[in-house]
């Protein structure tokens, strides 16, 4: 009898004389993109290499020194991997044809500097991994990273370039957080930073989108030095398809982030050796010396709180979800105000947790993803953020045990804010396109720790105005004998930090879009009841979850009201499923005094905030400056 045998897992041997044979057997060749090029009438392989010339000359002139007037020699692919000669080629022949003889010539524009472009987050894990020490995989499969010595943003070290245009139209002086500096200190560097991303054998390009609204989505080119700034941007910026970043041309906006590299502390207007800088006019922004990823999408989000109102679209630091029947809330509120957890409900879809555009149309998400904060994170407490932090997510300044690398996401070793970076995706019910029609309501979220403003009050359209100026929620602070007492903080906008024009124009936009659109304004208390921190106990996150379906049903808007003394808020007198007693606040102190005591100390924070805006005139009269003040506290 013949043998038999078995041949299931038997196969022909491969197709390679070498191991590098086998390994480019390995990746797949990315084919060329199937959609022409408008105007040309090419074979395929002529328009991929029309395509890749085109891309290599907008990214040779994003980098060109302003002094040389002429950009890099450039070259796509990793120089570390075998030379694409065709690649090289290709570059060589298209600085021939578009650079000019230069007798300043440099050592920089004798070398080529390899463009890694758009790389998926995989290519992305290698350079980190290899390049970039404390880059790491976390048992979760995401990325954890170090942003160096700045684990922050440096508010005091940005600056934006004040001109004839800015002047008059940008917010400047006291209160105001833009720090001018002129348009030669920028150019200074602006070639600092070039010249430094020139000098490295790589660099890597980010051309990505900011508004998901399609009639105003704006181009934005991101070079960066470390893999970790271009994952960080891959994920937190609108990822274009293959077919759109055939035609994306030439960006409408361009961050030059050399954060490796310092600024020179004797140029002037420079006051560290860290410094943010922002051109609206050349539509740039330069990052020296700081590596911390944050700086980037909230330079973003200045710029489009300067572009979108001059297209009377309004830009607003919120959280946005959608209701199944389609009605909209937006949430605003500063830090531990409970506006990431309050905006993410299962029975809604989320839009976005950050950044949101109100037009015409509606309401649509600036960003491509979330920017979630890890400190003592829990699946437990915040499920969707756990579940989203895996392969393609960037870990910021975490902590993990060393063999296993399990993150301790209560340790606070290298910062507080540790943060988790992931796309928008990663959520189960978020909203793809993240778009929606008009705001039904507006939340104005405040964590009050003076225990003095009411769980939640319905807002007229003026003390909307007026507390969405003001931006306040309350702070707990030790000092050094361990007595612990709130400090109020206010924040115009609810995003001081970011705003570029004066808060009362945003105020009045909202304002008309709220009016135009039949919206209602709400103050939500996430913060304490029957006393102040220290005495009274936080309002139960069951309490607030309950107001805010009240508020999303329209239960709230049915409900009978009375008007509180000094802030003069409507609250309702009752709502199902909460003690009757706690929606008027001095219902639950003990001692009266002691409350309005402490309600008249908490309106003269108010007052003394608002100082500031009193005198800034809204329109041709002073009728709605006038309207707003006295929204505010009345005693």
């Amino acid at each position: 009898m013949k043998e038999e045998i078995c041949h299931d897992d038997s196969s022909a041997p491969v197709k390679a004389q070498t191991v590098d044979e086998l390994h480019s057997l390995q990746q797949k060749k990315k084919s060329a993109p199937n959609t022409p090029i408008k105007g040309l009438n090419q074979s395929a392989f002529g328009s991929e290499v029309d395509r890749n010339k085109q891309q290599l000359q907008s990214i040779s002139a994003s980098l060109a020194s302003l002094t040389r007037e002429t950009g890099p020699k450039v070259v796509k692919g990793d120089p570390s991997k075998q030379a694409d000669t065709t690649n090289v080629a290709h570059a060589s022949q298209f600085q021939h044809q578009h650079t000019t003889p230069n007798l300043n010539i440099s050592d920089s524009s004798l070398k080529f500097t390899h463009i890694l472009y758009n790389l998926s987050p995989a290519d992305l894990y290698e350079q980190a991994i290899q390049y970039e020490k404390g880059s790491f995989i976390t048992s979760s499969g995401a990325l954890a990273t170090l942003s160096g010595a700045k684990t922050g943003r440096s508010p005091r070290d940005k600056r934006v370039v004040k001109d004839e245009t800015t002047s008059d139209e940008l917010w400047w002086g006291k209160g105001s957080p833009n720090i001018e500096m002129d348009e030669q200190t920028f150019l200074v560097n602006r070639e600092r930073a070039v010249d430094y991303l020139c000098s490295l054998e790589k660099v890597l390009v980010n051309d990505q989108f900011l508004n998901w609204d399609p009639n105003n989505r704006i181009k934005v080119r991101i070079v960066s030095a470390r893999a970790y700034h271009s994952l960080f941007m891959h994920n937190m910026c609108i990822r274009p398809t293959p077919e759109e970043l055939e035609n994306f041309g030439t960006p409408d906006f361009t961050i030059y982030n050399a954060g490796k590299f310092p600024c020179n502390r004797y140029t002037h207007y420079m006051t560290s050796s860290t410094s943010i800088d922002l051109n609206l006019a050349r539509r740039e922004m330069v990052i020296l010396g700081t590596q911390y990823a944050g700086e980037m999408k909230k330079g973003l989000f200045s710029l489009m709180h300067y572009l979108m109102p001059k297209r009377q679209i309004l830009s607003l630091h919120s959280g946005c979800n959608m209701g199944k029947d389609g009605d909209v809330a937006l949430f605003f509120g500063l830090s531990g105000t409970g506006k990431t957890t309050l905006s993410t409900d299962h029975n809604r879809y989320l839009i976005g947790d950050d950044e949101h555009c109100w037009s015409d149309h509606g309401v649509s998400n600036i960003e491509g993803g979330c920017y979630a904060k890890c400190i003592d994170l829990s699946r437990e407490k915040e499920p969707d953020i756990w579940n989203a932090i895996k392969f393609g997510t960037v870990l910021e300044n975490v902590v993990f045990e060393e063999h296993t690398r399990e993150v301790d996401y209560t340790d606070k070793s290298v910062t507080e804010n540790t943060r988790a970076a992931y796309p928008i995706e990663y959520i189960p019910n978020a909203k793809i396109p993240c778009v929606g029609p008009h705001p039904k309501n507006v939340i104005l979220l405040a964590c009050d720790a003076f225990g003095v403003l009411p769980p939640v009050s319905k807002l007229n359209l003026a003390q909307t105005m007026y507390h969405f100026i003001s931006g306040y929620t309350a702070l707990v602070a030790g000092t050094e004998d361990g007595i612990k007492e709130p400090t109020a903080t206010f924040s115009a906008c609810f995003g001081a930090a970011f705003i570029m024009l004066h808060p009362t124009k945003y105020a009045a936009m909202l304002a008309e879009k709220m009016q135009k659109q039949g919206a209602t304004g709400w103050l939500v208390n996430t913060g304490w009841s029957g006393g102040s921190y220290g005495s009274g106990s936080r309002i139960k996150l069951a309490y607030t979850r309950k107001i805010i379906d009240a508020i999303h049903s329209g239960e709230l808007l049915n409900a009978n009201y009375m008007k509180t003394e000094v802030f003069g808020l409507e609250i309702p007198t009752e709502l199902e499923g909460i003690p009757s007693e706690i929606l008027d606040p001095m219902n639950t102190w003990r001692n009266k005094d002691a409350y309005k005591e402490t309600l008249l100390k908490l309106g003269g924070l108010f007052r003394k905030n608002f100082e500031v805006f009193a005198n800034y005139k809204i329109g041709a009269d002073n009728n709605l400056t006038e309207e707003i003040l006295a929204a505010g506290p009345n005693f």
